[in-house]
């Protein structure tokens, strides 16, 4: 057994003497917070020998400091380790976990490192914490321990490979301050608050195989400082690391955390966990694929009367996986009746939306688009042990239960793989599509008088207030105003809270003095106005999850938009990652704002600043993406030829060449009244 208090103080010495010998300039690649936890401690951007001592000297020679300089100088000496381990994890990575980390489908964050005794109980560990929809981090030899026992490990399996030794357990320390910085509105250098939030925000734990080197224990043992409890399995004793077995750590982690989850299992030959939504099933891997344009397939959920619903029950008509070709596209129709006492119509297209996430929990099977436009496969592995259609059909039902307990008291599923039938309940499904559409379609702003707040993100940004309006969805793009509204009578004590406008205070701008009232309340007295179609004037706050930002380029008298996707430095000088940086955190920033992709859409899309006819940049790739959609919208107002107008970065990388190519095609910005 090794002595934690003594392994801490000898790795404290050998730390000191690494830091002496630190030689050249160093940076972590793809942040805005250059090294996250120096500079979330200390305020001092840390590049090179010297100040990475400044910030060492000042933290009282705190282990975490030191590790994270010699890893990023380490980088800088010899490059970074090669797949699959992470590394260091870009901004924006951490940006697109940040709604999951909100929404519920992430209740907390573990590390785990060390070399494990028994690579089956590591992997049992490591399931245990995807099952209970923890997002967890990997460091040293319990890697390579999973994926000889057929663990798949990424970021798309909740599972983040990041590097071959304990030591690179300090990422999981960065991403706790760079999420503080990101959305808990953490100042770099105020070391007080960020341990407060790491301390009481950050449901986080540690769990320790043997196998870390003195230098690795005093940096792991550091993490206690921010509230994070560490549970030793076999080989430690002493100081405050916390003896557990194997079968009990995940458990104990999560009640030191107050994490509460309750997970029933699904009966059925793959596992089903929020984990595994983010991985994909490649071509090669898929035994089996149904839509994507190979063949007929839609989805289809609608609310029946009780006593045409039989709880459970699933019914396949036509083949089954055992009678299909390996490597073959199949026809397929969802269908899913529900019933409740508290259902209504108007919650169908919501809950049908589930559908997507659902498929994609299961460990084999894979989702993406919706309605008539779904693209599902089944991995060849899945197959192998056991898979079904039928499966897909029992994990829909089981959890559509188990998420809308108060809201569904029976659930049942119809998939059809015979192709004539699929053909004949598409066409009925698509009637059902036009009219939900016709129900939507044309809905205003000043058509309602009460708006939708969403305040998931207070988790990490405790100052924000998101509000839903019919023309103005939720910056993350995944909240509209219909969502917000029934997520409102499900859960009337939610996150989505009804909002009375009340009086116009500037009709242009979208200022009213009930959303202000609403606004001030909810964020705590930090927010005291709010427009709701101004870039300029008391713009929303940002938290950190938007799709998009927005913001004014006076040198051209107009408004750039990038989206998270785009890696490349926009015309204003900055990243996307950089721009989120100064914004993000639920800051209220004149001159920006974090949108959705489908206000840009919108007629009331910066309506205080003049509306699209204002819009400069944008990257080709979301250019592309609302293509035909922007076109309509354009001709609708007449302008038809702005498109060609807005420049991507095949036109204009720089302000200089954005201000030629927008006078070389007599762009209307430039004729506008002046921004500022």
């Amino acid at each position: 057994m090794i002595d934690v208090n003594q392994a801490a103080k000898l790795g404290q010495e050998i730390l000191n003497k690494q830091m002496s010998s630190l030689s050249k300039p160093f940076v972590y690649e793809d942040t805005a917070y250059h090294m996250p936890v120096s500079y979330a401690l200390t305020g001092i951007v840390v590049h090179d020998p010297e100040t990475a001592k400044h910030a060492y000297k000042l933290t009282n020679s705190n282990p975490i400091i030191a590790t994270e300089s010699l890893i990023a100088h380490s980088i800088a000496t010899k490059g970074r380790e090669a797949s699959p381990y992470t590394g260091f994890i870009a901004d924006t990575v951490i940006r697109k976990l940040g709604y999951s980390l909100v929404d519920g489908s992430i209740l907390g964050l573990a590390l785990v490192v060390g070399s494990p005794k028994s690579k089956d109980a590591a992997a049992a560990i490591c399931r245990e914490l995807q099952e209970k929809y923890m997002l967890t981090f990997l460091a040293g030899e319990v890697i390579s321990a999973l994926s000889n026992v057929g663990v798949k490990v990424g970021l798309e399996y909740r599972l983040i490979p990041l590097g071959a030794t304990p030591k690179y357990g300090v990422h999981f320390v960065d991403i706790i301050a760079r999420v503080a910085m990101m959305f808990g509105g953490v100042t770099p250098g105020d070391s007080h608050r960020l341990l407060t939030y790491a301390t009481e925000r950050a449901k986080a734990i540690v769990i320790v195989f043997p196998g870390l080197t003195p230098e690795e224990i005093a940096s792991t043992d550091a993490m206690r400082v921010l509230g994070f409890p560490i549970f030793s399995i076999n080989g430690y004793e002493g100081g405050e690391w916390i003896p557990v077995s194997p079968e009990n750590a995940v458990r104990m982690g999560m009640e030191k955390k107050g994490i509460r989850v309750t997970v029933t299992a699904i009966p059925i030959p793959m596992g089903c966990s929020p984990a595994f939504e983010g991985k994909s099933i490649r071509k090669e891997e898929m035994y089996v694929e149904f839509g994507g344009g190979r063949s007929p397939a839609f989805e289809l959920l609608q609310m029946k009367p009780q006593n045409e619903v039989t709880n459970g029950e699933v019914i396949v008509i036509g083949p089954e996986i055992d009678k299909m070709k390996e490597g073959s596209a199949q026809p397929l129709g969802l269908i899913i009746h529900v019933a409740g006492s508290m259902m209504k119509k108007d919650y169908e297209p919501v809950l049908e939306r589930r559908i997507h996430n659902f498929v994609n929990y299961g460990e084999g099977s894979w989702h993406v688009a919706q309605r008539d436009l779904i693209w599902v496969r089944i991995s060849k592995e899945a197959v192998a042990k056991g898979v079904k259609v039928e499966h897909i059909g029992k994990l829909l039902a089981s959890k559509f239960r188990m998420d809308f307990p108060q809201l569904l008291d029976a659930v049942s599923v119809t998939l059809i793989t015979d192709k004539e039938q699929v053909l004949i309940e598409k066409q009925k499904a698509e009637t059902v599509y036009g009219e939900r559409d016709a129900r939507i379609r044309g809905m205003r702003d000043s058509d309602v008088d009460i708006y939708y707040s969403c305040t998931l993100c207070q988790t990490f940004a405790p100052n924000h207030v998101c509000v839903i309006t019919p023309e103005r969805p939720a910056l993350c793009g995944a909240i509209s105003w219909l969502d917000g509204k029934i997520a409102y009578e499900i859960s009337p004590a939610g996150a989505n809270q009804p909002i009375q406008k009340g009086q116009i205070i500037n009709s242009q701008n979208g200022e009213f003095d009930g959303v202000n009232r609403f606004v001030k309340k909810a964020s705590h007295g930090e927010i005291e106005r709010c427009s709701l179609y101004s870039i300029m004037e008391f713009p929303m706050t940002c938290c950190g999850c938007f799709e998009c930002i927005a913001l004014m380029l006076p040198e051209v008298n107009g408004i750039m938009i990038v989206n998270r996707e785009f890696k490349g430095v926009t015309p204003s000088g900055m990243t996307f990652s950089t721009l989120a940086g100064t914004i993000g955190g639920g800051a209220q920033t004149p001159g920006f704002a974090g949108i959705s992709k489908n206000y840009i859409l919108s007629d009331r899309f910066l309506q205080g600043e003049g509306g699209i006819e204002r819009l400069v940049w944008m990257p080709a790739q979301l250019k592309e993406e609302l293509r035909k959609r922007l076109e309509k919208k354009l001709l609708e107002k007449g302008i038809p030829n702005l498109f060609d107008k807005i420049a991507d970065e095949t036109k204009a990388v720089t302000i200089e060449e954005l201000t030629k190519y927008l006078e070389s095609t007599k762009h209307p910005a430039l004729t506008m009244k002046p921004l500022v």
